[in-house]
């Protein structure tokens, strides 16, 4: 290729990034015209709308004719929204910190860039600050791909009145951090009990003779970890340039296609953006054949049930609640037969919410 074509392919990048920037800037000024508008109509309406975020990522999905991928435009939008949101007012959210946990990771990939993150030192933290009204929205892990449920976050949902908003699905890669020379070296690991469990068979393999110690987050143990050579952490890869500790081993999960699951906590109902779950809690009665008149509520209304987890009701011994996720909003109109149902059936029902299910954005 010749200078002359060259520089006529330069010319031609820089007068769309002129143009983009024009367009981000109209569409930033038609966001704070939005926002003064819900202002007139009614000051108390929320300026985040979830169901309204997820039709405009899934839309700019299918306009999308490349080369970017339809992950990559999706996180451009979402960082354009996030930034416009920001000119109206600003969101603060709640999640488990320090800086450089997956829980932080999960909330920028919802949120975006330009929300104000508080760091938090514990999940029910997280419930409190967000019930409290110091932040709009919270975000907490509910569970893993390999371990399962996390159960303080099942446990925390019995008892609050918190509203699901959202659901975060981020793709976890976990590594050994560490000052050591040599992996042979090290003597302790520090990690989260969840992160450890999903490394087990590799701790087992190559460092069984090693303490491993059980912290509230994996980015406490990176902390943990840079303060002795011969420790280590189980972590990932932001833990450990934020707190300058060298990959030693990458990706020594169990399973490659380790994920965690995130939900959204809020204060408001969210409206059917047409791609939807609904999180619920019951207790049945104590008389044979009660989970199964439960779940027939969902099959005979032909529900898809995505989701079932129990918990001790902590009211009784041997007394469980169990936590179901269905597709669909509970204002679908089968959805809302089956509730209808339930209610009828079982000793307890609650409705967690409903949101758009997750916008799958693969994360490293």
């Amino acid at each position: 290729m010749n200078s002359s074509k060259l520089e006529a392919l330069r010319r031609e990048i820089d007068e769309l990034d002129a143009q983009l920037v024009e367009l981000l800037n109209r569409r930033a000024r038609l966001a704070l015209d939005i926002g003064e508008v819900k202002k007139q109509v009614n000051d108390t309406l929320p300026l985040h709308r979830p169901e309204r975020e997820a039709r405009v990522l899934e839309r700019v999905k299918s306009l999308n004719t490349g080369p970017l991928s339809d992950d990559e435009i999706g996180r451009l939008v979402r960082e354009v929204m996030s930034a416009c949101l920001a000119l109206e007012a600003p969101l603060n959210v709640a999640c488990l910190g320090p800086e450089g946990t997956f829980t932080q990771a999960a909330a920028l990939k919802h949120f975006g860039q330009s929300v104000g993150l508080s760091l938090l030192g514990s999940i029910d933290q997280v419930f409190r600050e967000v019930e409290a009204g110091v932040c709009q929205y919270g975000v907490v892990p509910v569970e893993n791909s390999i371990e399962g449920a996390v159960n303080q976050t099942l446990d925390m949902l019995l008892v609050s009145d918190l509203k699901l908003c959202g659901e975060v699905a981020l793709r976890i890669h976990q590594h050994l951090l560490s000052h050591a020379g040599n992996v042979e070296d090290i003597e302790v690991i520090y990690s989260h009990e969840q992160s450890l469990a999903q490394c087990r068979r590799w701790l087992d393999a190559n460092l069984a003779e090693a303490r491993r110690i059980a912290v509230p987050s994996n980015a406490e143990a990176a902390l943990n970890a840079g303060k002795n050579e011969k420790s280590a952490a189980v972590a990932g890869e932001r833990a450990g340039v934020i707190y300058d500790l060298p990959i030693l081993r990458k990706n020594i999960e169990n399973d490659p296609e380790n994920t965690t699951r995130f939900l959204v906590l809020g204060r408001e109902t969210v409206a059917p953006s047409g791609n939807d779950k609904t999180s619920v809690l019951f207790a049945m009665p104590s008389k044979p054949g009660a989970l199964m008149n439960m779940l027939a509520c969902f099959a005979d209304h032909n529900v898809n049930m995505t989701k079932i987890e129990s918990r001790p009701s902590r009211q009784g011994m041997w007394e469980y609640v169990f936590f179901v996720d269905l597709a669909g909003h509970a204002d679908d109109a089968e959805v809302a037969k089956a509730l209808s149902d339930l209610r009828g059936k079982a000793a307890m029902v609650k409705l967690l919410g409903s949101y758009p299910a997750a916008y799958q954005l693969p994360v490293s």
